[in-house]
């Protein structure tokens, strides 16, 4: 769980870097995954699971999908640490979710953990940014994204108890590939023709935020309870406001700084017990 998230940590950066419209880059970190692990899949005999969980893993890719398309557009419009932040207000909705709709119970510090990292979210994006008037475009995508990934997380869990990783991993990447390639050609958005920089940046994207990074939390949720794995998520933030500093030129508010402490201290609430 904790190379997942260092390795997904990055991809708002990587992203960044790609500087190409949102759903491409989406579109590419998912079809680079796809490419790296197809291979690896059918070295593994090509299993495939039975009809529920198969229909399962490609409901989880589109979702995934429609969440990468929204986040990665986001990040052009706000901080790349705001748009991560905002977007994993998902262990509400996944606590939520285990509730009612898994029907299962959460560990007594869930919520206590999940508020007060949602404390440290709100620090560092601001109170008076939180309101609905100065919200903006790009925050506001990065909250609808929060529920499609929440999605994604509640799937996964029931998914992974009757299917391995990899192939889990691969079917959904699949499906999440052509969910934005759907997106992207709807949209009307150039492909091709990037520079150099803008290659390798998607590259890093797709192996190392997406196939490694996901590998390993997709493994994680075969161990652990989705509601678990999404506060941990909540690090992503802290490392990519980390690495926006040398990478990006960013830099960090005392608000910032007092959020990422809230929210490492609401992962270990949730993760002690």
């Amino acid at each position: 769980m904790l190379v997942g998230v260092v390795c997904i940590g990055f991809s708002a950066i990587f992203t960044r870097l790609a500087d190409v419209p949102g759903v491409v880059s989406a579109f590419y970190r998912v079809f680079i995954a796809s490419a790296a692990l197809v291979p690896l899949w059918l070295l593994r005999g090509f299993p495939l699971p039975d009809r529920r969980t198969l229909f399962l893993s490609l409901v989880a890719g589109v979702l995934f999908g429609i969440d990468l398309s929204l986040w990665n557009v986001s990040l052009f419009l706000t901080t790349a640490a705001n748009a991560t932040v905002l977007a994993y207000l998902a262990p509400v909705w996944v606590g939520l979710g285990t509730l009612f709709i898994l029907k299962e119970k959460l560990q007594r510090s869930y919520w206590p953990g999940t508020v007060l990292a949602m404390v440290g979210m709100i620090t560092i994006v601001g109170i008076d940014k939180m309101r609905a008037a100065e919200l903006g475009w790009g925050n506001t995508l990065a909250v609808i994204a929060s529920f499609f990934y929440a999605g994604y997380l509640l799937t996964t869990q029931v998914v992974r108890s009757k299917s391995g990783t990899l192939a889990f991993t691969t079917i959904s990447v699949l499906a999440s590939t052509a969910t934005l390639l759907t997106i992207a050609l709807a949209r009307g958005e150039r492909l091709g023709g990037f520079s150099p920089q803008t290659w390798a940046a998607l590259l890093a994207l797709g192996l190392i935020s997406h196939a490694v990074g996901w590998l390993s939390l997709n493994y994680a949720l075969g161990h652990a309870k989705a509601c678990t794995v999404s506060v941990s998520l909540l690090g992503q933030p802290v490392i990519t406001a980390l690495a926006a500093i040398p990478i990006l030129g960013e830099t960090l508010s005392l608000n910032q700084i007092a959020g990422g402490v809230l929210i490492l201290a609401g992962i270990y609430l949730v993760n002690r017990t």
